[in-house]
């Protein structure tokens, strides 16, 4: 097999591990553990896991000059980022949140217009509004309240948070790659989220009974530190050396699909009209802001 075809399996086998984490991520909160309390959780076992993959790389000195954007990189895709994520999670459900993660392309395109003055031609700004519409008819017009989803729209609301931070760090991070390896970006970024996310998530982390949690909640929680974020990370890493990041972002799309089918097997969450209306209007939104003249590979 070929290293390209091994890329695509790599970001497939993300945007899978993603759209997985969706429903098992939810299934423990609040039982076992608080959304922040899987923040903090999160964070140090990435931290944890990127020093030691470190130990075995070349050491990089980062320039004073950078720490700034660093840290600013740690608040917004590691600390606001992953807060606003689980916490809607937590109040909304699977499937909302596996669709609303999809408009992360047009919060970005956005955000790139007003910070790096790229211009927005008529075709993408009708993509923008329309996948906003569908982001609104999913806020506002859809269910308020089900089993485990106790506001629904204030879930889908902290989804949208989730992504602009998100897509302030892509924008932020952007630098730093052409500088820094990988791993050594990623071990700073999550060291200092340990300490961005303590004040709000430490307490919550410190309230798990850990010695009485069952062994399928553990290998949960497991699969969320190891999978959804250290491994989704590598293999995105990989991906990109034989692929564009247009072609690797087009596997986003795969999370809704896959998030719907754990979500509706599991009996974690339910279709309804509304959601399906909501989601073809941002998938055709997201589509013409993101479409070229020429698409490659």
């Amino acid at each position: 097999m070929s290293k390209r075809h091994l890329a695509f399996l790599a970001a497939f086998g993300a945007s899978f591990i993603y759209g997985v984490n969706h429903t098992l991520a939810k299934d423990l909160m609040p039982t076992y553990i608080e959304a922040y309390g899987f923040i903090m959780l999160r964070v140090l076992g990435a931290a944890i896991l990127f020093w030691i993959t470190s130990l075995f790389l070349p050491s990089e000195k980062i320039d004073r000059k950078d720490w700034w954007r660093i840290i600013l990189c740690a608040l917004f895709g590691m600390t606001i980022n992953m807060l606003m994520f689980f916490k809607g999670l937590q109040l909304s459900t699977p499937i909302n949140s596996s669709v609303v993660i999809t408009l992360s392309p047009v919060i970005l395109l956005i955000l790139s217009a007003l910070f790096l003055k790229e211009k927005i031609t008529w075709l993408k700004g009708s993509g923008i509004a329309i996948g906003l519409v569908g982001a609104l008819i999913l806020i506002l017009f859809g269910a308020k309240t089900q089993a485990n989803a106790p506001n629904i729209p204030l879930g889908n609301t902290l989804f949208i948070i989730n992504a602009i931070a998100y897509s302030v760090y892509l924008i932020l991070v952007k630098p730093l790659t052409a500088k820094y390896a990988s791993v050594t970006l990623m071990k700073w970024f999550f060291l200092i989220a340990v300490f961005t996310n303590a004040p709000i998530a430490l307490p919550q982390f410190l309230e798990v009974q850990w010695f009485t949690l069952p062994p399928s909640v553990i290998g949960v929680m497991l699969f969320v530190v190891i999978g959804t974020t250290y491994l989704t990370y590598l293999f995105n890493v990989f991906a990109l050396r034989q692929l564009k990041p247009s072609t690797i972002g087009a596997f986003i799309y795969i999370q809704p699909l896959i998030a719907t089918l754990v979500a509706i097997i599991l009996g974690a969450d339910t279709l309804t009209t509304i959601r399906v209306v909501a989601a073809t209007l941002i998938f055709l939104g997201v589509y013409l802001s993101t479409k070229r003249k020429k698409a490659s590979v």
